[in-house]
């Protein structure tokens, strides 16, 4: 069994088991967070779409642990305008484990 999650401005394809990660989220490690809007739940050729989200129902996942991403580099350079501009971002993010899907 898959669904189709929206989390932090993203769609996420997830399966029981999956661990992924998704933007920060407000919980400590451990704790267990529902995802509510439900895109798409499937299994084999049996597909419920909702219209744009399925009504009842909900993924549950735990928080397995919270980390920043890989540092990305921003330049802005302007050729012959001695305007140079160098900054750096690590995105934050949250690692779950999903632990059940329900198709309500």
């Amino acid at each position: 069994m898959y669904a189709v999650i929206a989390t932090g401005g993203k769609q996420y394809r997830v399966t029981k088991d999956a661990t992924l990660r998704v933007e920060k989220l407000d919980a400590e490690p451990g704790a267990t967070v529902e995802f509510g809007e439900v895109l798409l739940v499937g299994e084999g050729a049996n597909v419920k779409l909702g219209a744009p989200l399925l009504k009842g129902s909900k993924v549950v996942a735990t928080v397995v642990r919270h980390g920043k991403g890989d540092k990305v580099t921003i330049v802005k350079f302007r050729r012959r305008k001695h305007y140079l501009r160098r900054k750096n971002h690590r995105q934050p993010f949250t690692e779950v484990k999903v632990t059940e899907i329900s198709a309500g």
